[in-house]
């Protein structure tokens, strides 16, 4: 016993150093306040933060494991920003969505996150300048593509600056987590979509009605006694309500990409990848010569996914992420290269991998 209370007095020495040199980290960010403040620089420097990240963890010997490192410097990172000046992000609301837990996964819970009713809502604060950043969802692994989302970045002249890959969760919340008082479910379409399977078997007849989002059908929940949702961990949490079964999801592997947008692309990493979108003149090899310049360079598409174009009858809308930044010589002369096989294209953005 001796021993251990000799260990748990150097853990406690060693959290108080600990705490010491974040309060020391502390001032020397408010003293970089004040110099960015002066000089009219910008706040957040996400390069800057990728760079902490990348030498920290090159530099770790363990056993503190690197993953969990990372979780804890973006809460440093996100509680620095805040004393220097709080970053708005804006995500589809009320707080608890998966959205919004792919914007904490990204910037910190000490970030200001603005909720809004819809993608479009998180588009259009963006714009607006409500907001220097909005997180919204692009593809699901079991559901594909979020068109909606493409229609909007057709609409608005904003850039994507970044990816967020979530694991995402189903589980069934009620007010009293008893599955024999379920009258009714509420769900975002997606999430009901992505649990079809477990809904069949295990309550036969109760209508799903459907909710704006996760966390709204978690709202709608707590104010309806013989109804449940289909949530997350998060919303259970927030909205008091209790587990009828958890991990309802008809997939193990059920990951969702989201995408931060802002009104500028971040710098070239080295580690990057490039969204376009493209519409195509109607005529015979028309897929071909758009993709024909990408193979000739050796520029490898990690996704093309096409949908109808709103504008006109059959004529659709291609959305492609290829590796590389659009500084890289190759990637842009490849993109030149498809402007006279082209009715439209736009270039999305240049942004790292798989986030911070």
């Amino acid at each position: 016993m001796k021993e251990l209370e000799k260990l748990r007095k150097e853990v406690d020495e060693i959290d108080a150093e600990i705490l010491n040199l974040l309060n020391r980290r502390a001032n020397v960010v408010i003293d970089i306040a004040h110099i960015k403040r002066s000089k009219k620089a910008k706040f957040y420097s996400p390069e800057r933060e990728r760079e902490i990240m990348e030498r920290l963890t090159a530099l770790n010997k363990g056993p503190f494991p690197n993953d969990t490192l990372k979780v804890i410097y973006r809460e440093i990172l996100s509680a620095s920003l805040s004393l220097e000046e709080p970053l708005k992000v804006a995500c589809l609301g009320p707080l608890a969505t998966f959205t919004h837990l792919a914007a904490l996964r990204h910037f910190g819970s000490s970030a200001l996150f603005v909720p809004v009713e819809s993608i479009k809502g998180v588009f259009d604060s963006v714009e607006a300048g409500k907001a220097e950043y909005g997180v919204v969802p692009i593809e699901n692994s079991n559901e594909g593509v979020i068109s909606y989302t493409l229609d909007m970045f057709m609409d608005y002249d904003l850039k994507v600056s970044a990816e967020v890959l979530l694991d995402i969760t189903h589980n069934l919340i009620s007010k009293s987590g008893d599955k024999s008082d379920i009258k009714k479910v509420y769900s975002n379409p997606h999430a009901a979509a992505q649990c079809r399977r477990w809904l069949g078997t295990n309550l036969t007849g109760i209508p799903i009605l459907e909710s704006t989002s996760t966390a709204r059908a978690a709202e709608l929940a707590f104010n309806d006694t013989d109804s449940a949702a289909i949530a997350s961990e998060l919303a259970a949490k927030v909205y008091d309500l209790q587990f009828v079964e958890k991990n309802i999801g008809d997939s193990k592997y059920n990951i969702t990409r989201f995408l931060v947008i802002s009104k500028e692309s971040p710098p070239k990493t080295g580690k990057d990848k490039t969204s376009i979108m493209f519409s195509l003149k109607d005529k015979p090899g028309a897929l071909y010569d758009i993709l024909f310049p990408f193979k000739k360079a050796k520029i490898n598409l990690t996704k093309i996914e096409s949908r109808p174009s709103r504008r006109k009858a059959w004529e659709y809308i291609f959305f492609v992420d290829m590796e590389g930044h659009i500084d890289d010589k190759k990637l842009r002369k490849a993109i030149d290269n498809l402007k006279d096989n082209c009715l439209y294209l736009k270039i999305l953005g240049s942004y790292p991998y798989g986030g911070i």
